[in-house]
């Protein structure tokens, strides 16, 4: 089986100039945890997912937290205020730029099933050979058809 089999072609994408608002309300609206940033040409420069927006919101390293509460956002600010300058943040600043991984339409099932258990990730690009991203396959894409090629087989057993 080959990724093309499993992947979806109608990306919902963002671009890097696009607040963070602007993404998460493409989020919701498509009821998506993550999607591509991709550059006017469609070339891949980033994944974000609702994780990576939450980490921004409330940062993991206490460290860094205190540094974002000094510099960034100043000090004492409470969540809201951070929300209100976090909602127009150019959403490049906060995606996974470096070391995206990605698969291609031919591709073995089974190399983006190893990604996706190596890495906890949810959505996977897939691109082609100039790295634009023609699709994305996700886990629940993965599972879905799986349940449905099983469920095919113990009908057609019966």
């Amino acid at each position: 089986m080959k990724v093309k089999d499993f992947m979806i072609t109608d990306v919902i994408k963002g671009h890097p100039n696009d607040s963070v608002t602007e993404i998460m309300k493409r989020m919701v609206e498509n009821k998506i945890g993550g999607l591509p940033i991709c550059s006017e040409d469609g070339k891949l420069i980033g994944m974000v997912s609702d994780g990576d927006i939450l980490r921004a919101i409330k940062p993991i390293d206490p460290r860094f937290y205190h540094y974002l509460i000094f510099t960034a956002f100043g000090e004492g600010e409470d969540l809201g205020e951070r929300l209100n300058k976090l909602a127009e943040t150019e959403i490049i600043n906060i995606a996974k730029t470096r070391g995206v991984i990605s698969v291609t339409e031919e591709d073995d099932m089974e190399k983006a099933v190893s990604i996706f258990a190596q890495n906890h990730f949810k959505k996977l690009p897939v691109v082609n050979r100039n790295m634009h991203v023609v699709g994305v396959i996700s886990r629940g894409d993965v599972i879905r058809k799986i349940q449905t090629s099983i469920l095919e087989k113990v009908d057609i057993a019966n």
